[in-house]
Formats: structure tokens, C-alpha cells, sequence
């Protein structure tokens, strides 16, 4: 059983790093395409009791890459285009990274 396991975690990240290498191989192919998608732009801030207060900074344009994965440092535009909300978080005045707001 151990082996059978062991098999499949290997075939697995053979297929991983073929899928991933080949997206990489067409995306330089192409000429690193890139695009741009509008995306909303929130800041959370932290209120009493766990809450939070999100606060609409505008729509902006956000470059992307045209791929599977993220390439040459860019989110692909499939990713931005079913996630088109991204915040800010707020925590002791110091901005903590990009995450969307909930609900």
C-alpha cells in the first residue's frame, strides 16, 4: 500500500512539473503576453468586537498575465477576472497585504 502511495505522489509531481514547465515553454513562446483586468480596490479596517469596515478605494487596472499560472511575476487574468475584488488590510495603522473582503 505504501508503494502504490508513494507511486502516485511521484506521478503527481512529474505531471505538476510537466503542466507547469509547458505553460512556462508557451508562455515565453508567445512573447510573455500580458493583459490588463479592472479591479476593485477595498481597505479593511478593524473595528471593536471583530469586525471590520471595508471602505471602497476604486476600480483600477491591474496587469496580468495570459497563462495557467502565474508568470514573469503576474497573477494570470483568469485569476483576476473571477476574483475582480481586492483589499487591503488594515492592522495597527500598517497596510498587511491584498485580501479580498468577505461577503
Amino acid at each position: 500500500m505504501k508503494r502504490w502511495v508513494e507511486r502516485i505522489l511521484v506521478v503527481l509531481a512529474i505531471a505538476f512539473l510537466a503542466v507547469y514547465g509547458g505553460d512556462w515553454a508557451v508562455f515565453k513562446l508567445r512573447g510573455s503576453p500580458q493583459s490588463k483586468v479592472t479591479v476593485n480596490r477595498y481597505m479593511a479596517i478593524p473595528l471593536k468586537g471583530n469586525k471590520q469596515e471595508f471602505d471602497y478605494l476604486g476600480s483600477q487596472d491591474a496587469p496580468c498575465s495570459l497563462s495557467l499560472f502565474p508568470q514573469a511575476g503576474l497573477t494570470p487574468c483568469w485569476q483576476l477576472r473571477r476574483n475582480p475584488n481586492q483589499g487591503l488590510k488594515i492592522a495597527q495603522g500598517f497596510w498587511t497585504g491584498s485580501e479580498a473582503p468577505q461577503g
